[in-house]
């Protein structure tokens, strides 16, 4: 096996015998030795540990995890249920918004820009400290800073101010999406932790679908759209008390037998850059996020535009279209994202590149089921919804997949960084920018698409401003359509670059995988691999060793 054979490589290089080197529990104590290597103290672990994995821990269920365990876990997708619910109820109550504020398309999208741009740009700073301090305590403190945004911003009567307030509760949700897969990653390792981070992220999906559900229900029962975001504070309470009182924070490296210190976070940084399976599969996931948020935030509006072009249809509820919309987004969630992760755990060992090749094949099966959704939504509902469903299905194979792949290709003391880095760029160069682009393309396309004066429904001269064209003029249900559809085809053509980002990922992703393990498994030194990393020399290693 090639695998194998470069598996062995590595250890002769480090004068190592494989075979004397328990996978995965070997315990390491590992001191700072200097800002580019690490010094050790290696203790054995117990036979017990090493037949059952559980390192000798008492207090376990029959599948060798604790209750402590399972309880952070599910404090940990509770808490990302909420989290994605809490993005998306304006999604659910977006045209509300839109009337209250009279604000367009473009401002209307500037709403989810804002929020992840200061999600995004906070993200390396909760990475930094994930890595090094009491992450419970981080987390406790983002999710209370969001929940409080969130209530005080349903009071905002001016658009400028409620925009401030959405910008503010993406820092909050900064520090819980860059730290929690990290502790998943120390509480559990190989299939276990693959099931646990489906676990957590199938949340994903189905918190946004409960945001729409939330945000469109709440507002028609209350007759006020205000209080769909006064649902998820309370909620984000509870959170708090939970993390802080019952969460448990492990050891960084725990169920991997590492107990590497922290490097410079430059070395940090230039180790990731290396890293071309991180690398590739980061640009994959940001065309990942780039679709995802452009059709969470505008899929509702588009559906129900085209709905309204139907006969019979002309005085469709805008609720009931986001409450199916949301029905749709949260199964295709609890479909597509175990799916993923199943075929992943089943190919594994006979397919080892499987994992960026589920990703590939799930984005590029995806882009042509939602283009010609978007195609339908006009012509017949059942069909839309249809493709629409098993379009999501595919999207979704891959959350899970590609954090385990981050996972597994960083070593344990970077993976907070990691997860920095890769929020950072998937949302700086997706999400952050689609609801947005989208939204203004769309404003653009309606001045084109009602160049005759027939299709406007005011007497009010155009203005070169679109936020003026929006707030003065009525367009026509057929250009308000049209021009939201071309401007989400372009979601389409990022779907299949993001397959071909993945198609890459395979090409690297065995090599960098063995040396993450190696280094673990090597107290801590890079291997041949990345040798440029390692200041030390041979001979001191070689008495490191002994």
């Amino acid at each position: 096996m090639p695998a194998e054979k470069l598996r062995r490589q590595s250890f002769e290089n480090l004068k190592m015998d494989p075979t004397n080197i328990p996978s995965n529990n070997s315990h390491q104590q590992l001191m700072s030795g200097g800002e580019d290597c690490d010094s050790l103290d290696t203790t054995v672990p117990s036979l017990t540990s090493i037949t059952d994995g559980t390192g000798g821990r008492r207090g376990r269920c029959g599948c060798g995890i604790s209750m402590g365990e399972w309880l952070t876990i599910i404090i940990l997708c509770f808490v990302n249920l909420i989290n994605y619910m809490d993005r998306f109820t304006i999604a659910g109550i977006l045209n509300d918004v839109k009337s209250e504020f009279k604000i367009g398309d473009d401002l209307g999208g500037l709403l989810q820009t804002a929020f992840v741009i200061s999600y995004m740009v906070f993200a390396p700073l909760f990475g930094y400290l994930g890595d090094r301090y009491s992450r419970r305590v981080i987390m406790a403190l983002g999710v209370f800073l969001w929940s409080l945004t969130t209530l005080i911003g349903s009071f905002m009567e001016t658009y400028g101010w409620f925009l401030t307030l959405r910008a503010l509760v993406g820092i909050g949700e900064a520090s819980y999406s860059t730290i929690a897969p990290t502790i998943i990653s120390d509480l559990y390792v190989k299939d276990m932790r693959s099931k646990m981070l489906a676990l957590f992220y199938f949340a994903i999906p189905v918190g946004s679908g409960l945001g729409y559900i939330v945000g469109s229900e709440t507002a028609t029962l209350t007759e006020n759209w205000r209080w769909g975001l006064r649902v998820t504070p309370i909620m984000g309470g509870i959170a708090v008390l939970l993390i802080l009182f019952l969460m448990q924070d492990p050891v960084r490296g725990k169920n991997e037998g590492s107990h590497l210190s922290p490097t410079a976070w430059s070395n940090d940084l230039k180790a990731l850059c290396k890293n071309k399976s991180f690398m590739l599969s980061t640009a994959g996931f940001t065309c990942v996020s780039f679709v995802a948020g452009a059709l969470a935030w505008w899929g509702p509006t588009f559906v129900y535009q085209g709905l309204r072009l139907q006969e019979g249809n002309e005085n469709i509820n805008q609720n009931d279209v986001t409450y199916k919309f949301g029905i749709i987004a949260m199964v295709s969630g609890l479909l597509g994202v175990p799916l993923g992760s199943i075929m992943a755990q089943r190919l594994r060992s006979r397919y080892p590149r499987i994992d960026p090749l589920i990703c590939a094949i799930g984005l590029l099966v995806s882009a042509p089921l939602l283009f010609t959704a978007a195609l339908f939504a006009s012509i017949n509902s059942n069909v839309c919804y249809t493709l629409i469903f098993f379009g999501e299905i595919f999207l979704n194979l891959n959350w899970s997949i590609v954090a385990d792949m981050l996972l597994y290709v960083v070593i344990p003391t970077r993976r907070s960084t990691a997860e920095a880095f890769q929020i950072l760029i998937s949302h700086a160069f997706g999400d952050a920018g689609s609801p947005y682009l989208v939204g203004v393309i769309s404003e653009a396309l309606k001045v084109v698409l009602s160049s005759s004066s027939s299709s406007l429904e005011s007497n009010t001269s155009l203005s070169l401003n679109t936020s003026t064209i929006t707030s003065e003029l009525t367009y026509e249900p057929a250009v308000e359509f049209h021009s939201l559809q071309y401007s989400l085809f372009m979601t389409c053509f990022v779907e299949v670059i993001g397959g071909f980002f993945f198609l890459f990922t395979a090409l690297y992703i065995i090599r960098d995988k063995l040396q993450a393990e190696t280094t673990i498994a090597a107290n801590g030194q890079p291997t041949h691999l990345y040798a440029e990393d390692a200041h030390s020399s041979r001979d001191q290693r070689e008495n490191l060793m002994a």
